[in-house]
């Protein structure tokens, strides 16, 4: 099962998505919060699978909430996804490299839901391939000047490579068809270049792509 902490100041917002989640044979939600704080709390307790966390609430702020979440290496095994209304929402890029899995704008289709909390789960996807791709565009024409490479300087050209790929939004199976691979092989590489770079997921993996000069702002065709 996998197991969901909701955290959301908003009633509504939580019953619907428990009703939807808890619908699914494979998804249970385990725990509910109205403010970060709860969140934390919530989350040192129980450990979830996943945590659909709003990016605005009283007394701790989404933000903050995961950013003590991904910081604390007892909770590793925890991945957030955000919460906000709108897709460009100004903190969602702070969100990402605080160590979110991704985000969801909350009027989304059930399905794509559904499909997201499985995704990031599995460490397979950020998120949808337009959310991720809208998301990199805005993330590369904010970012700043590339960091020295020196980072990646252990991962071989084929990861190198791959890492380039999840960078511009490429799925597992995207990355696949272009390097004539299979999708388990595509994500072999992509698991190992992860665990050679100490990152969470695939967000932080487009993060460090940026900062690292691997991709440059402009190359999402």
């Amino acid at each position: 099962m996998i197991r969901v902490l909701l955290a959301d100041d908003q009633l509504l917002v939580r019953a619907g998505f428990k009703a939807l989640l808890d619908a699914q044979p494979d998804i249970e939600v385990v725990a509910e919060a109205s403010d970060g704080q709860e969140a934390l709390a919530a989350v040192r307790e129980g450990r979830p699978d996943i945590v659909l966390m709003d990016i605005r609430m009283p007394v701790l702020d989404g933000l903050m909430a995961t950013r003590q979440i991904t910081e604390d290496p007892r909770l590793s095994g925890v991945k957030v996804v955000m919460l906000t209304t709108f897709e460009l929402d100004e903190y969602v890029f702070e969100a990402i490299r605080s160590g979110a899995s991704g985000f969801l704008v909350k009027d989304t289709e059930p399905q794509e839901l559904l499909r997201a909390v499985r995704a990031v789960v599995d460490g397979d996807a950020l998120l949808s391939p337009g959310v991720t791709r809208r998301l990199i565009a805005e993330f590369a024409a904010r970012s700043k000047e590339p960091a020295a490479a020196d980072a990646l300087s252990g991962l071989t050209e084929r990861e190198r490579e791959v890492m380039a790929l999840v960078g511009i939004g490429l799925s597992n199976e995207e990355i696949a068809r272009r390097l004539v691979v299979s999708p388990l092989t595509a994500k072999t590489h992509v698991s190992r270049a992860m665990v050679k770079l100490g990152v969470r997921d695939r967000a932080q993996l487009v993060v460090l792509a940026y900062e690292s000069g691997l991709v440059r702002p402009g190359w999402l065709g």
